[in-house]
């Protein structure tokens, strides 16, 4: 399939996505306090070869560079997230100027560059002041968000149309605090749980402080950008499709959905918590309170989407869930990942049934590859990451024929970056970092996905 084979209409948003822990480096610089992932990567063992992201691809430094690069891909638009310790160094209390201010400057070489801004609010990299008070398990966690937020509002609505509140609350509240695998690396099913709900709390206090705030209606996007106006979450839902056609397995393939994606989606689109789920684990009841569902529930204005793979999901009894993950045959990415491309035009079918016309994202959809530059330091060819592009772009193509309301595409991700607990091991870039000198190297998938925007602008 050609890059013109792909249909997309007019006013399609194509970007790319980055997190602040993941390129900003800078971490003791110009005010910024720790984050749970400082802390974290300094644990033994937490982290692949003890890396962390003091340095990462300095882009607080280099962002002129690296916008210089998103320039000539064409893309109409830049997701990054805001690093709360940058902007308040303890998590509450008085904004750090110079936190603001370099924001501010990307921003502005955004705006000349005619890219627009699509800025998430929180990326994992909590305050570590707010950790030690009890992070996301502790309520006033999400009355702090709420706060920041709408000071984030304040200093920069007048260069952002396109605010994300969460990205991936599921693996804040599960991976952070019952697998323990990423920060804050706390193993306790009721202190997930708590988190669970004061993630779903600040998200929807995030959008109350939106509404409110004058900066909402202020802004313009760039000229052809695509870029929408308005506030959403992003989910990583869990695609899952039944290993057989058997009922059981069907019944099996909608339980696996429960934690990772009900738990969240629900929620925020009115529906509750999922009692099924919540049935299993009487040990740890959700700290829910008057009115908060209400406050979950307020309305957003797009859904934004990380889609990476699907499961294979068959009915098991001696599970303790009833469910287990089967063998699949598809190749895998670098990550151990099966390549499932018609598993992201399932969930974008899954979610349309229950958002109807909600205009969707697809906020990160990317591949791990382990790749090498040329002889020379010059080129990489990537050629398993177009691969993946091309068949994910497809299901995007398809999705949109049938009328879903897809309107935008973030590929993850701009450059290779910091792998959370996997450090520097794994690389998901269309552009290649040397880790040595930090230079940048455009790989094949580059130009590549270069060739996709300018055949459906």
């Amino acid at each position: 399939m050609s890059t013109g084979d792909l249909q997309f209409p007019a006013g399609f948003l194509w970007g790319v996505a980055t997190a602040s822990y993941q390129v900003e480096g800078a971490a003791t610089v110009d005010g910024r306090g720790p984050s749970i992932w400082d802390a974290f990567c300094r644990r033994p063992g937490a982290v692949t070869h003890g890396h962390n992201g003091d340095v990462a691809c300095d882009q607080y430094h280099r962002y002129p560079e690296d916008v210089e690069l998103m320039r000539r891909l064409g893309v109409g638009a830049y997701r990054f997230s805001l690093a709360w310790p940058r902007i308040f160094p303890a998590g509450g209390g008085t904004p750090n100027p110079a936190g603001f201010d370099y924001y501010k400057r990307l921003l502005d070489e955004l705006q000349r560059a005619g890219i627009a801004a699509a800025v998430t609010l929180y990326h994992w990299d909590l305050p570590l002041a707010l950790q030690d008070a009890g992070g996301w398990a502790n309520r006033d966690t999400a009355l702090r968000f709420a706060d920041y937020a709408g000071h984030c509002f304040g200093a920069l609505g007048d260069r952002v149309d396109t605010w994300f509140t969460l990205n991936e609350p599921y693996c804040s509240a599960i991976l952070g605090y019952l697998e323990g695998v990423h920060a804050p690396g706390i193993r306790d099913r009721a202190a997930a749980y708590r988190a669970v709900h004061h993630l779903n709390l600040g998200h929807g206090l995030a959008v109350q402080a939106y509404r409110a705030s004058p900066s909402a209606a202020a802004a313009t996007p760039a000229p052809g950008s695509g870029a929408a106006r308005g506030i959403g979450p992003v989910l990583n839902l869990l695609a899952t499709r039944p290993a057989s056609a058997r009922a059981e397995d069907a019944d099996a393939a909608d339980r696996a959905q429960d934690l990772q994606s009900r738990m969240f989606f629900d929620p925020i689109f009115g529906r509750g918590y999922p009692e099924r789920h919540l049935a299993s684990y009487p040990q740890a009841p959700l700290p829910v309170e008057p009115g908060d569902l209400e406050i979950i529930a307020a309305p957003v204005d797009f859904l934004g989407l990380n889609y990476y793979w699907e499961e294979a999901v068959q009915a098991d009894p001696e599970s303790p869930h009833g469910f287990r993950f089967a063998v699949q045959w598809q190749p895998v990415t670098d990550m151990g990942w099966p390549v499932v491309p018609g598993g992201l035009l399932r969930q974008l079918r899954w979610v349309q049934q229950r958002c109807g016309a909600l205009p969707l994202y697809v906020t990160e959809n990317g591949c791990a590859a382990a790749d090498r530059l040329n002889a020379d330091g010059t080129r990489c060819a990537d050629r398993p990451r177009i691969d993946y592009l091309r068949g994910h772009l497809a299901a995007c193509s398809q999705a949109l024929q049938e009328g879903i309301p897809l309107a935008g595409y973030f590929l993850w991700s701009l450059i290779d970056n910091f792998e959370w607990s996997f450090g520097y091991t794994k690389r998901f870039g269309i552009v290649y970092c040397d880790y040595t000198d930090l230079r940048r190297v455009p790989k094949d998938s580059y130009y590549f996905y270069r060739d996709v925007i300018a055949s459906h602008v």
